[in-house]
């Protein structure tokens, strides 16, 4: 994984409070509970590519997401 950017964000008290519990219940600090749903989302909308076992982009959204 290359360099990450930083930014600030701006959230409400009740919201931050459910996502420490959740960050906690999957043993995630805050930041990566965030990086882990923006991840799903993006493939979820088909935004990024998922690598396959040969370090290849595959664009296909064939996870085993909801749908």
């Amino acid at each position: 994984m290359g360099q990450k950017k930083t930014f600030v964000l701006r959230i409400d008290p009740e919201k931050f409070e459910a996502l420490e519990k959740w960050a906690a219940d999957e043993f995630r600090s805050v930041n990566g509970q965030l990086e882990w749903i923006i991840d799903q989302a993006l493939r979820k909308a088909g935004r990024v590519g998922v690598k396959t076992d040969n370090g290849n982009l595959n664009s296909n959204n064939s996870s085993n997401d909801e749908s």
